[in-house]
């Protein structure tokens, strides 16, 4: 079509061009958000598909094991089990490939043996990949085995994390280890039931801030801004639900200034968490200072749908006994050592049993009233009845 001109040059039609450009880009933006929408449904159903198909396969395992275990590996059965196992594994890789081979029903067999009861399993198995279960299933405590699956579970560990909370021996460096067996059953039976994190399933000792690459000399103020530089870090060492809140909170009373170290605040506890510093012993006068700030906290900073907040007393070392003399569980308050440098694993594996050994027996020997005190919620023990909370000043 010939195009006419009017005076200047300019073209008859450029109207009709820009109408078509408008036009043209709307359909691009509806194509593009179109594309965008069925992919995300695509990426949501793909998603759970592939839970699906994990929770199936893994109840499969659990079943496989179960009649392997029950009928061919006990009994009468047991001294030619193994040649079983291992014929059957040789057929059923012909036919259905390495993962149902020998070595794989092995894995299945010691699966239905960790996990006995098929409702646990039917609890973890949406959460929990194959490749999981093949991690935690050949811990042998049970006790440590469940904290570690109940926690994978709760937190959304992937396999590399559980990996890590694994080697770096989180559960010996819980609070929980140190509690007596019946307890410990107690609350992990509460976290699998309701999903409840309580401060022992979440504060340490110790921590290990190797990461943090301190000299042999080195301040608190040194260690504060090498945990600020390395904040990603020392939160992952702290545990999932924290969130760095301040550095150095200002706190006044009577006209003098006091400086908090470190605050946090846990999600899931739904508690501020805060954090003293000390490159020296832990002092009897520092659960004093932090016993302040936590009644300065719940004043002031507390809101009214969460609960007491808790601190931590991050030292380079401390006395057990002095300690536990100090009641400060029932204060909303734990005292935690932090190593720069780790030790060889034997070592600290010792050092951790013997602690465990030791809070165990002291609290056994414990009245009952002193063991559920020691256990219940922080700062209720102590200050009778729960005041209004506040909101911020």
């Amino acid at each position: 079509m010939k195009m006419s001109r009017k005076k200047g040059g300019s073209t008859v039609g450029t109207p009709e061009r820009s109408r078509k450009r408008v036009v043209g880009a709307l359909i691009d933006q509806e194509v593009s958000m179109l594309v965008h929408d069925l992919s995300s449904m695509l990426e949501v159903a793909r998603q759970q598909v592939a839970v699906t198909a994990n929770a199936a396969l893994t109840t499969l395992y659990w079943q496989l094991g179960h009649r392997v275990l029950t009928e061919v590996t006990g009994g009468q059965r047991a001294e030619y089990g193994g040649q079983i196992v291992s014929a059957v594994g040789r057929q059923l890789e012909a036919r259905y490939g390495r993962g149902f081979g020998e070595k794989s029903l092995w894995h299945m067999v010691r699966f239905a043996e960790a996990f006995p009861s098929p409702e646990i399993v039917s609890a973890l198995r949406r959460q929990l990949s194959w490749s999981h279960f093949k991690q935690l299933i050949y811990i042998e405590d049970e006790l440590k085995r469940t904290f570690y699956a109940e926690m994978c579970q709760v937190e959304g560990w992937s396999t590399r994390t559980l990996a890590q909370k694994i080697d770096s021996m989180l559960f010996e460096r819980t609070a929980l280890s140190k509690k007596p067996e019946e307890l410990i059953r107690g609350e992990l039976a509460a976290l699998r039931e309701k999903g409840e994190l309580t401060p022992t399933l979440v504060f340490q000792d110790p921590y290990m801030l190797d990461f943090l690459e301190l000299s042999d000399t080195y301040s608190e103020k040194d260690l504060e801004s090498a945990i600020l530089r390395e904040i990603e870090r020392f939160l992952l060492e702290l545990g999932a639900g924290f969130a760095f809140v301040e550095r150095q909170k200002r706190i006044i009373l009577d006209g003098d200034d006091y400086y908090l170290d470190l605050l946090f605040f846990h999600r899931r506890m739904r508690r501020l968490v805060a954090i003293e510093l000390k490159i020296g012993d832990f002092k009897p006068a520092d659960s004093g200072q932090m016993e302040l700030y936590l009644r300065w906290l719940d004043r002031h900073e507390r809101q009214p749908a969460e609960q007491a907040p808790l601190g931590i007393i991050l030292c380079a070392g401390k006395k057990r006994e002095t300690v536990e003399y100090l009641d400060l569980d029932a204060r909303g308050i734990h005292v935690a050592e932090y190593l720069t440098e780790l030790p060889p694993r034997e070592v600290l594996q010792e050092r951790l049993h013997r602690a465990i050994e030791s809070a165990r027996a002291r609290l056994e020997i414990r009245t009952g009233v002193d063991v559920d005190v020691a256990s219940s919620t922080p700062a209720a023990a102590t200050r009778g009845p729960k005041r209004k909370p506040r909101g911020r000043k």
